[in-house]
């Protein structure tokens, strides 16, 4: 029988299939990723509780109904309370370092509880946001058929149209439209976004751009606000060393398949990847010559792009391994100075 023989076709169906199975793989990019977006539900209620006390502490809630009240009685030129999710808390230091003066004394940044919040140094406008947006809503997104990784596939790319088209589906997925520059009354999110944000509305009094209403809090209460914030970065870091991975993987795969003509060892290829496929969607590697793209050892190179991280246990055992070696060529030098009788 003669062998069927590779097409563009084959390779979109072994690379798609590659693919599917690399985004599901536990490795160890993976679990990180899924530690961050853990890490990021168990301090969000923590974080929220506390910025409630904080905020209640500068409005109080007798000041809020009471401004309420007037609203009420005397209509829009009263109209001072609103409800937001982002806030500028700041703490005083105790001390200074030798560099600084009094106007360092102040520590100041923003916080946003949204679900599009920057979690960089900008209040609004940085790509942050919608970085971890997509990242924690992944499954969410992947379920309305959009690509949640576009941002982490195209970083360090310019824009270009085919990452807007993936951008404005995830957003009008998630229900995104824009957030207020001035407070969350004024956000036309919806769905998920909204839905999301609901959850951490506070009273304010005053309606002006959150900066003008700096609130103030401790050192402590500070970090832990910090702590929302960085771990909802770490969500994005280990999300795009997640995604890298897999990218670097399907790179390789499309390397390989370029080189490929037959289907019959394509089945070796995916065994080799733990991929079991009927003959029918592989590519076969061709006889060119070029051997790392024979199945076994692109299997093997594919798989050394993932898992990269060591834990502490495999450091060990590879010192000790290296520490052993060593005492074993140092026995061997002493026999070859000293041989025996």
């Amino acid at each position: 029988m003669s062998k069927i023989r590779m097409n563009t076709e084959f390779r979109n169906k072994i690379l798609n299939r590659y693919v599917d199975n690399a985004e599901t793989e536990n490795t160890q990019e993976r679990e990180a990723f899924f530690d961050a977006r853990e890490k990021v539900d168990e301090l969000y209620p923590q974080a929220f509780k506390l910025a409630k006390t904080v905020v209640g502490r500068a409005y109080p809630q007798e000041d809020v109904d009471t401004c309420k009240s007037l609203k009420a009685k005397y209509g829009q030129p009263l109209d001072v309370v609103a409800k937001d999710k982002c806030f500028y808390f700041s703490y005083a230091k105790d001390e200074l370092e030798e560099n600084e003066d009094e106007n360092d004394r102040q520590v100041s940044e923003h916080f946003d509880f949204g679900l599009f919040g920057s979690v960089g140094n900008s209040e609004y406008g940085d790509e942050t946001g919608k970085q971890f947006a997509y990242a924690y809503k992944r499954e969410e997104l992947k379920a309305k058929e959009c690509n949640p990784d576009i941002l982490a596939q195209q970083n360090g790319k310019d824009d270009n149209p085919h990452k807007t088209k993936h951008i404005d589906a995830n957003d009008k997925a998630l229900g995104y439209s824009n957030y207020s520059n001035y407070n969350s009354d004024n956000d036309n999110n919806v769905g998920i976004s909204k839905e999301f944000d609901s959850q951490f509305y506070l009273d304010i009094i005053g309606t002006s751009h959150c900066r003008s209403r700096t609130i103030a809090c401790n050192k402590q209460e500070f970090q832990v606000f910090k702590m929302l914030k960085q771990a909802k970065a770490n969500v994005i870091t280990c999300h795009q060393k997640w995604i890298d991975s897999i990218e670097k993987q399907k790179q390789a795969m499309k390397t390989g398949l370029k080189a490929y003509r037959y289907l019959s060892e394509g089945v070796e290829l995916m065994k080799e990847l733990g991929i079991e496929l009927d003959e029918a969607e592989l590519v076969r590697c061709n006889s060119t010559g070029l051997t790392i793209y024979n199945p076994q050892n692109l299997a093997s190179m594919i798989k050394g792009m993932k898992n990269t991280t060591m834990t502490r246990d495999q450091k060990i055992a590879i010192r000790k391994e290296y520490e052993i070696e060593e005492r074993a060529r140092e026995e061997l030098a002493k026999l070859k100075a000293n041989p025996l009788n």
